[in-house]
């Protein structure tokens, strides 16, 4: 259709249409839209003499749609809808929302915290979208540095940038309950794990450190922790887990922790880091306050930290 050409039929006639359908009629409808029932009539009815059709037909005492009217009334309400939709928009937009949020997160990070936080912010800015990073070590600084993330939550702030504490995330080894490592049935030396194959998942950065975290005998490195987790509960190797990664697995008996003599645990502090914190928009504000409010709510297994307090190495 030619953009120029003015439209016949305007979208309070096609509300009224649609009202009439919905509410069960001309009078219900009128009560519905806060209108008398003769101007609602009167729309229908301009509508049907602009368009030379005939959307309704009167069956009895009622009025019943057409097989023009059906269609007409399924077109409609997707108008409508569409209507109202780019109307929030407009309205998210004027506010000085943005149209769209970057965040880089550590796989570590636990999964149901981000999306919870993601629900959250979606019920304020529905007409925000929001483009997940799912990153490991250097990727997740990396998006920050080539200007791919607003926000990202990141094991380390790089230089130059800001960020809060925000958890502290508890790694431990794991593996099949039947795994060799188990059956020992003693405390485990590091040694021992060492001569057990290990699962590793790669940075996801350019700049890949090369250097392994322990000298082991076997090693399988992989891209994704689902991979990994899958990896271990099949028996083919161990690796250091998130415990908040692998709470379903441990519940359910498919993994089990390793009892390591000494260093049977590490940690990792995960950071809020902001692009630019001066210059961020009132999304990404508000988006960080609900990722922090998930955390101090919903991780019960982490130790938390203040977040009041902005870090910024120099």
């Amino acid at each position: 259709m030619d953009m120029n050409t003015a439209l016949k039929v305007s979208l309070e006639q096609w509300r009224s249409l649609v009202a009439v359908v919905d509410a069960g009629g001309y009078a219900q409808a009128a009560k519905a839209l806060r209108k008398s029932q003769s101007a609602v009539t009167y729309a229908v009815q301009k509508l049907e003499s602009q368009l030379a059709i005939k959307a309704f037909e009167i069956q009895g005492r009622k009025a019943v749609l057409t097989p023009t009217g059906q269609l007409l009334y399924r077109r409609a309400h997707a108008l409508l809808a569409e209507a109202g939709s780019l109307e929030g928009a407009a309205l998210t937009l004027s506010a000085g929302w943005e149209a769209q949020i970057r965040i880089a997160a550590e796989v570590v990070f636990p999964t149901l915290l981000l999306l919870d936080s993601f629900a959250r912010f979606g019920l304020e800015s529905p007409h925000t979208r929001i483009e997940l990073i799912e990153s490991v070590m250097g990727g997740t600084n990396e998006a920050l540095l080539t200007g791919q993330a607003d926000l990202a939550v990141s094991g380390a702030i790089p230089q130059g940038f800001a960020g809060d504490s925000l958890l502290r995330a508890r790694f431990v080894p794991a593996t099949r309950p039947d795994h060799p490592l188990h059956r020992l049935g003693r405390k485990l030396s590091l040694r021992d794990l060492a001569a057990h194959r290990h699962l590793l998942v790669r940075e996801s950065g350019s700049r890949r450190d090369s250097r392994p975290i322990m000298e082991v005998e076997q090693r399988w490195t992989l891209t994704h922790m689902a991979t990994s987790i899958e990896a271990a509960t099949r028996g083919y190797g161990w690796a250091w887990f998130p415990e908040e990664k692998i709470r379903a697995e441990l519940t359910a008996g498919t993994l089990k922790i390793l009892p390591v003599r000494d260093g049977g645990e590490r940690f990792l502090e995960l950071y809020l880091v902001y692009a630019d914190r001066e210059g961020a928009g009132p999304g990404s504000l508000r988006l960080a306050e609900i990722l922090r409010e998930e955390v101090a709510r919903g991780c019960t297994t982490a130790a938390r930290r203040p977040t009041t307090k902005r870090a910024t190495p120099t």
